[in-house]
């Protein structure tokens, strides 16, 4: 009887984790320096996922500002999750090991970064066709901003035209949000 139960219980568990919703945390990615990496290590806390590049015309305003706002809410509570993409304008042309030594070098980058990735088409990372297909954005250049929720639900999702700047107030919000959740769990 008790086996019995045991295994009704384990059934009944499988079946409710199986029908649990997939979010942005569920995936893997290999880090910029080879190592696959669990995105659910970053799970309970705000992402804001970018897809990169190092010759784009917009890679200076948007580094600084990225490495401004993990300087500013990171690394507890909140991490950029930057993907290089040599998809538009052939803009991110070097090798991982090349991109992480610019991005150090001319940012001091300090927030997580991902080997290069396709990001749109057959090809593409499946984690960035789960950021595509739950937000209806797809990015059409670099530097598009998806925004995840502690749950791993995009709740936001911008092209490169709107500023970090922009959409500080809504990251930040929702790290506030997080924080005064955690508080209230104590």
């Amino acid at each position: 009887v008790v086996v019995a139960a045991a295994a009704a219980w384990l059934l009944l568990w499988a079946a409710a984790y199986a029908q649990r919703e997939q979010d942005f945390y569920d995936f893997k990615a290999v880090n910029i320096r080879g190592k696959l990496v669990s995105l659910e290590k970053y799970r309970g806390s705000v992402s804001l996922v970018v897809n990169v590049a190092s010759e784009c015309g917009f890679t200076d305003q948007h580094y600084r500002a990225l490495q401004q706002l993990q300087r500013d809410l990171g690394p507890h509570h909140f991490n950029v999750l930057a993907f290089p993409c040599n998809q538009f304008g052939q803009q991110e042309p070097d090798s991982n090991k090349e991109i992480e030594s610019f991005a150090r070098r001319t940012y001091s980058i300090s927030f997580p970064m991902f080997s290069k990735i396709a990001v749109t088409g057959t090809g593409a990372h499946p984690a960035f066709k789960y950021l595509t297909q739950t937000s209806g954005k797809e990015p059409t250049w670099n530097f598009w901003k998806y925004l995840v929720a502690p749950d791993g639900k995009v709740v936001g999702a911008w092209d490169p035209t709107v500023s970090v700047e922009e959409i500080r107030p809504q990251i930040t919000a929702l790290v506030r949000k997080l924080i005064l959740r955690k508080r209230e769990d104590l």
